[in-house]
């Protein structure tokens, strides 16, 4: 493998990213630096590979990154830090159907006026990527479904982008967004007191 600066940029930014997932299922505040630094080191990497979605739902990964961090750090008038909650039937669906009309858009615009390789695809990962990291950061519990089926798909489009280091990361997000649920729900379980949020 030769190390030009793509593939500088591509093993560190998988390398922060990786350790903010670790953290991340453990319930550490310290995730959401180490996925700020991943994110934007990604930014300049996806942005070299024309995947414009991609760059796009990286600049978002910064944004909510501070946003995650201010959220679980922040404590209400009981003086509690947030908790893992459940979401009814009715968010769920907003979320799908602002997912499929956001996706679409996105990708028709990047398909029609930019030459970005698997526009839809990139878009529709991209849009729900947004989604399922909101949910993170509000510590909905189904955030690690919309990781599972989003990291599946996601293995896909960095594979076809020659982006093998990315993709290898995404496979590991895939199996440890089983890890992430499976965790966060026994400590749900655990959590009498975990709100359910309407």
């Amino acid at each position: 493998m030769s190390f030009d600066l793509n593939t500088i940029l591509e093993i560190t930014g998988v390398t922060l990213n990786l350790l903010f997932l670790i953290l991340l299922i453990q319930e550490k505040i310290m995730c959401w630096i180490f996925g700020i630094l991943g994110s934007a080191i990604s930014i300049w990497l996806f942005m070299r590979m024309n995947l414009y979605s991609e760059s796009i739902l990286y600049v978002f990964y910064v944004v909510i990154g501070f946003y995650g961090y201010y959220s679980w750090n922040h404590k209400d008038k009981n003086n509690e830090t947030i908790h893992i909650a459940k979401w009814k039937y009715m968010p769920h669906v907003i979320a799908l159907v602002t997912g499929l009309f956001t996706g679409y858009g996105l990708g028709y615009y990047f398909d029609t006026y930019t030459d970005a390789k698997n526009a839809y695809f990139d878009a529709y990962t991209t849009v729900f990527s947004f989604i399922a990291s909101y949910m993170e950061a509000k510590k909905i519990l189904s955030s690690w479904i919309f990781w599972i089926i989003i990291n599946g798909a996601t293995v896909f489009l960095y594979s076809s982008r020659g982006l093998d280091i990315y993709s290898l990361l995404t496979v590991v997000y895939f199996i440890t967004s089983f890890v992430g649920y499976v965790n966060w729900k026994k400590k749900f379980t655990l959590e009498n007191s975990a709100p359910e949020i309407i």
